[in-house]
């Protein structure tokens, strides 16, 4: 995660880094994305972005954060609650919510690539069985609309039915 000096700068630096970020992420994976052109957008030396970040997968990493907290539907704490049409419909709204947003490409290619070259991270523990399986069912799902964009209809029914099995 970015450094404390990072987090407080001036907003309107903080914005052009990230912008930086967002388009080199937008149009590289992770392997092949570079510090040069991530400073050279933002108008920063090659020691602030270092400052900032510890390395390429810190800068992605906090950017994924930044587009997961700006796209992705709040899960309550009412988890246990929800209903088969609940999950369904924060699912399709995740990914409709994508496919209109400025992150289109770099969740795309985050599912695409970058997933598979990123360190494991630590996810939030189901409460249970069935909600692990919720869990990854949806996750899976939306993983396949992004790899599989004409499938998309075919996944998220998939998807309905499944989980009307599962909670109902």
């Amino acid at each position: 995660m970015p450094s404390r000096t990072f987090k407080n700068l001036k907003d309107e630096k903080k914005q052009r880094i990230t912008a930086a970020l967002l388009n080199e992420f937008s149009q590289h994976n992770l392997p092949d994305a570079e510090v040069a052109r991530i400073i050279k957008q933002a108008e920063i030396s090659r020691g602030a972005f270092y400052k900032y970040f510890t390395d390429l997968a810190d800068a992605y990493l906090y950017l994924f954060a930044v587009v997961m907290t700006k796209i992705h539907a709040p899960l309550t704490d009412q988890a246990s609650q929800l209903t088969a049409d609940d999950y369904y419909q924060m699912v399709a709204g995740f990914v409709d919510r994508v496919h209109r947003s400025p992150y289109c490409d770099y969740i795309r290619r985050h599912f695409l690539t970058n997933v598979g070259v990123l360190p494991l991270r630590q996810t939030a523990a189901p409460r249970n069985d069935t909600e692990w399986t919720v869990m990854t069912l949806c996750h899976a799902t939306i993983n396949e609309c992004f790899r599989d964009p004409a499938g998309q209809t075919i996944a998220l029914a998939r998807l309905k039915r499944v989980l009307e099995k599962l909670l109902n």
